[in-house]
């Protein structure tokens, strides 16, 4: 049994894989340049309320922007009501970037307590989130 095949559909394959091999030369010349954007979170973690939290952010001129945050502690110990209405703040910091297309690239985050005072329950949360954009 003969196969033959149509030239129309011999011509449409052919084209089809030219198209393949051009797309995937081309991708490797097309390199992305991104522009980067950070803001940090400093969260308090001090007996009694006495401590700082903040997000910190630069403007395009390289000025401090700060941002009120509640500390994790009140005058009656840990306070779940502050740490959800920061995690709120956060989300809301978040949600307005990635609303400008800034894309949500990477979030470290890491402690230090005051072991110098002989106890470990002062200290900070510190997270940093970095976000990106393709240059236009």
């Amino acid at each position: 049994m003969k196969i033959t095949i149509h030239p129309f559909f011999a011509g449409l394959a052919a084209g089809l894989i030219l198209l393949g091999v051009y797309s995937f030369v081309n991708s490797e010349d097309t390199k992305v340049v991104y522009e980067y954007k950070q803001f940090s979170t400093v969260e308090s973690v001090v007996p009694g309320g006495l401590g700082r939290s903040r997000i910190l952010t630069s403007d395009d001129k390289g000025t401090v922007v700060e941002k009120e945050l509640q500390n994790f502690y009140s005058m009656v110990g840990i306070n779940f009501g502050n740490i959800a209405g920061n995690d709120r703040t956060i989300v809301d910091k978040v949600n307005e970037w990635t609303g400008q297309g800034w894309e949500l690239y990477q979030v470290t985050s890491g402690s230090q307590t005051n072991m110098s005072s002989g106890s470990s329950s002062t200290g900070i949360f510190l997270t940093r989130f970095l976000f990106r954009k393709a240059r236009s």
